[in-house]
């Protein structure tokens, strides 16, 4: 009798060789990192849709917080040096107190603004971005409370001061948008702009 050796199988030339079989979903040792992952993906989706909100209502929440503070007497850390700042502005010929609860108005009502948002979001801006002008005026103004003797590095007070670029340049972004959404609204979907078609 003739004996058969069964010889292995190649295959065809040009094709591929077969994949190994996968994992089903849901076992192996991969899981709950894709599950983190996922979730993690899903926060970042939400914190980005809403990237815009948060900033300019945190913002809002800090300014309302220093304004309200400084409607009650020695309760703001930074009332003093506020005051001291606007009165040489105005060159002394508005009262202290005046001065404070001006402030302290204005403050208020940036904060607001900001989280309110709407209507109300350009004009805040406008306030906000004269105030801080002001707000940084003091390094100039006061530079014996803003800066340490013989040395370009800030006081305490100084980097109070300092810090507020954050707000800065949260608030350019919130206003890059706000300002930047009326251009887009205005045109067409084919790039044509509505207030010049006819």
């Amino acid at each position: 009798m003739r004996s058969h050796t069964a010889e292995p199988s190649l295959p065809p030339p040009g094709s591929s060789a077969p994949e190994p079989p996968h994992h089903k979903p849901g076992f192996g040792h991969g899981h709950p990192a894709t599950a983190g992952a996922r979730a993690l993906q899903r926060l970042a989706d939400h914190v980005n849709t809403r990237a815009l909100v948060l900033l300019r209502a945190t913002v809002g929440i800090v300014f309302l917080g220093f304004g309200i503070l400084k409607l009650f007497p020695s309760a703001s850390p930074a009332e003093q040096l506020a005051v001291d700042a606007a009165t040489k502005m105005t060159l002394g010929l508005v009262p202290e107190t005046v001065l404070l609860l001006s402030l302290a108005a204005l403050e208020t009502a940036i904060g607001i603004g900001l989280i309110v948002g709407g209507r109300l979001l350009r004009p805040t801006l406008v306030a906000f971005f004269l105030h801080m002008g002001g707000v940084f005026s003091t390094l100039l103004l006061l530079p014996d409370a803003m800066w340490q003797p013989h040395s370009p590095a800030p006081t305490m007070e100084g980097q109070y001061v300092v810090k507020n670029v954050v707000l800065v340049a949260v608030c350019l972004v919130v206003a890059a948008d706000a300002w930047g959404s009326g251009t887009r609204s205005s045109r067409r979907p084919g790039g044509t702009d509505r207030t010049t078609s006819g």
